[in-house]
């Protein structure tokens, strides 16, 4: 079976599940070749309970068009996320959790989807863009930031902390990141292939 690489972003009022809320999500289900299979968005009801973090609504307060758009007809969680499970199942492929970072975003999917639908199609696992740029750059984890980047993987989208358009973002990024590593493992190593002549 094919892997969908689902790029995901989402949008939160603090740092942690449970004490504070997944306020919006979005998924762009992208093919290796950086086919756009489907998207996936919604804005969720708070947890009962929750209340925002004080550093992370004071970072709110600058950004008003991302708030309202994230707080716009917002489902329950219970829907959002069982919604969600269908979606990736109807998905012609194997899902594969794509984030920037994915320790951040696949932290609040995970916790959502078992929660409230009861599974992950991801199973445990979530690729790390940052992660997969450190080993094509051969630099430092720390080093291995947007601003170190070639130009070339980078498309000209919209970053608007609205999450279905950084999710596309980030997810045409990862596939253009994806087809150079491909690239690169199938190029033959001039060195190696004059030892195989040598022989």
């Amino acid at each position: 079976m094919n892997e969908i690489y689902v790029s995901t972003d989402v949008e939160t009022d603090g740092p942690i599940p449970g004490p504070h809320s997944m306020l919006s999500f979005g998924s762009a289900a992208y093919l290796a070749d950086k086919t756009l299979v489907d998207t996936y968005s919604t804005n969720l009801e708070t947890l009962a309970g929750a209340a925002g973090a004080p550093d992370t609504m004071a970072w709110w307060q600058t950004q008003p068009e991302a708030w309202a758009a994230c707080r716009k007809e917002p489902q329950s969680p219970e829907n959002a996320m069982r919604n969600y499970l269908a979606w990736l199942k109807q998905l012609p492929g194997k899902p594969v959790f794509v984030a920037y970072p994915a320790g951040f975003d696949f932290l609040f999917v995970y916790w959502y989807l078992i929660r409230f639908a009861g599974e992950s199609p991801f199973s445990h696992s979530a690729l790390d863009v940052k992660s997969y740029a450190m080993a094509m750059l051969k630099r430092g984890y720390r080093e291995s930031t947007k601003r170190n980047m070639p130009r070339h993987w980078f498309d000209k989208l919209p970053h608007t902390h609205q999450a279905l358009d950084d999710a596309i973002e980030q997810g045409a990024m990862f596939c253009n990141m994806l087809a150079e590593n491909l690239a690169a493992k199938t190029t033959p190593n001039l060195r190696d292939s004059g030892k195989v002549r040598n022989q």
